[in-house]
């Protein structure tokens, strides 16, 4: 079970009847779980919860200000989904590519923010070539280029080889 289902099956159980977390927001990440930390209140089995400057009791106020509080955070979470959502719209809509540039291709990090392109990559960028080239002229498979690229040492940026399924996705990438 996830940590938290974990968690409320613990206490349920009779193993501990006190939380500990940094934060609220920390105790749920959506309604479901704070009405089952709430309910092991309500039923006697979770005593106090602890966070950073605050406790919370079996009490009507202080329930209602730890559902508050965890209502809050899950708002504030929503939240930055949509603006993650709408800044990455934004630099499609401005003509750049959102997320991290395909093999063969860099990211110009020397540019002002906002107006960074994306640059071919001078040592990757022939062989990114080639493997489309041997699958256009000479009908290569996947394992065919994988045997290529392994053969010439060909890695990712980071260092790691490329597995058949990134070349997959290479290749369908527009």
């Amino acid at each position: 079970p996830f940590p938290h289902q974990q968690i409320v099956q613990d206490i349920r159980k009779g193993m501990f009847n006190g939380i500990i977390a940094w934060d609220p927001s920390r105790i749920s990440r959506n309604a479901g779980d704070l009405g089952s930390i709430v309910d092991l209140m309500d039923q006697g089995l979770l005593v106090e919860i602890r966070t950073h400057g605050q406790r919370f009791m079996n009490s009507p106020n202080e329930k209602f200000l730890l559902m508050i509080l965890c209502s809050q955070a899950k708002l504030e979470n929503d939240h930055k989904g949509e603006n993650v959502k709408r800044g990455l719209r934004a630099k499609c809509e401005q003509g750049f590519r959102p997320g991290g540039s395909p093999i063969g291709y860099i990211h110009d990090k020397y540019a002002d923010k906002g107006k960074k392109r994306i640059l071919l990559d001078e040592t990757r960028d022939p062989i990114v070539k080639q493997m489309f080239e041997k699958v256009a002229y000479e009908d290569a498979s996947g394992r065919d280029l994988l045997e290529l690229l392994n053969g010439i040492g060909f890695t990712t940026r980071t260092g790691n080889k490329i597995m058949l399924s990134g070349i997959y996705r290479m290749l369908k990438d527009t």
